[in-house]
């Protein structure tokens, strides 16, 4: 028996097992390495074939491709020659355009550079109008500097308004029909007097105005302030009203109507806006409020009354004047009449005058017609000459 060599999970291996073992392991692996083979040979042979299957492809594709690749040389030769003709008459518009733009170029230029010129003239002469504006803006804001100055005066403020006042009833009544700080019958002194025609009474106008309190009202700064500023308002404008009323409306010596004179627009919107009581106090106590354009407006429809009284006192006038043109033409018509009496008379003159002419003329014509024969001795009389002393027979 032959020794145990190997023991694995409990069998014994003898070394006949062993290198019987071996052996067959052995043919196992010459079987699968020959099978592998084949397969590998098989494959081999697949690739091989595909290979050159891909090698005709690839070979037909070069073919193909140097088919292509001439075809395309003879395109791009076409194309070249054609890029260069195209070429060469791009150079030569180019070169065209470029000259015709380098001309009108230039004449822009010109045209620009004259054009510039001008505008640099016209900006230098709009720049001195600016400086001068802006010479003419400072001389304003220094008057305005100093109307705020005369605005806050009492004195200054009251003769601005006057002016203004002055200067609306002067440029519309004529002369006579207004005047400046005449004294009423009860002493007072107002701003201004017109005197409307068919009435001696005239109608104040008042051009003192408080402002205080409306540049508080404008400038207050929430509804406390401006409340006090209002309350001052309706205070001093109430107050005003009444002197008004109270000094400048004497029943039988004016007018039953005074006009209160406020000097700003703005102002007299702000009454309107938010004083309307104040207003309708001044109308119940015959105090009319006007701005600077209700005053003008107001002088225009007395200015178009004086002239209506005008007309009016003329029209009697013109009536005598016309009255007496009448007689006048009454008396040239009866001259007239006489002298067409005198001509009818020297025609009829003039006519007998000539029916005793033609009476003359026709006998003449008849004497001139008689056949009378010479008397002896007539004819040597009358060729002999006169004697002197003796007048002719």
């Amino acid at each position: 028996m032959d020794k145990l060599l190997i023991t694995i999970g409990g069998v014994g291996l003898t070394g006949a097992d062993v290198a019987l073992g071996l052996l067959v392991l052995t043919l196992v692996a010459v079987l699968v390495v020959a099978r592998r083979s084949a397969q590998s040979n098989a494959v081999l042979r697949e690739q091989t074939a595909a290979a050159a299957e891909r090698q005709r492809e690839l070979d037909d594709k070069i073919a193909l491709l140097l088919q292509s690749q001439a075809q395309f040389t003879g395109r791009m030769s076409q194309i070249g020659e054609s890029l260069e003709s195209r070429q060469s008459n791009l150079a030569r518009m180019l070169n065209e355009r470029m000259d015709g733009l380098g001309t009108r170029l230039g004449d822009g230029l010109t045209a620009n550079l004259k054009n510039t010129h001008e505008n640099l003239s016209k900006l230098h002469e709009r720049l001195a109008v600016i400086d001068e504006a802006q010479k003419r803006l400072g001389d304003l804001t220094t008057e305005m500097l100093s109307l705020k100055d005369v605005l806050s005066n009492k004195q200054t403020r009251g003769a601005f308004g006057q002016g203004r006042m002055e200067a609306i009833v002067k440029d519309a009544l004529p002369i006579g029909a207004y005047e400046f700080q005449a004294t009423l019958a009860n002493g007072k002194r107002p701003d201004c007097l017109i005197r409307l025609p068919g009435d001696d009474r005239p109608l104040v106008v008042d051009a003192k105005f408080p402002l205080e309190a409306f540049t508080a009202f404008r400038e207050a700064q929430g509804e406390e302030a401006r409340g006090l500023a209002g309350r001052r308002i309706r205070n001093d404008i109430g107050i005003h009203i009444k002197d008004v009323a109270d000094k400048y409306l004497i029943p039988g010596a004016t007018q039953d109507l005074a006009i209160l004179f406020v000097p700003a627009e703005s102002i007299y919107a702000d009454l309107q806006e938010h004083f309307e009581d104040l207003v309708q106090a001044a109308h119940r106590r015959r105090v009319l409020i006007v701005s600077p354009s209700l005053l003008t407006m107001a002088i225009q429809v007395m200015q178009a009354i004086v002239r209506d009284a005008k007309m009016r006192e003329q029209a009697h006038m013109i009536q005598d004047e016309v009255r007496k043109l009448l007689e006048d033409v009454g008396r040239l018509k009866e001259r007239v009449g006489k002298l067409d009496t005198h001509f009818r008379q020297a025609q009829d003159d003039v006519g007998q005058i000539t029916t005793s002419a033609d009476k003359i003329l026709k006998r003449g014509e008849r004497i001139d017609a008689m056949d009378f024969q010479p008397v002896a001795g007539t004819a040597e009389r009358e060729a002999l000459p006169p004697a002197q002393g003796r007048p002719a027979a």
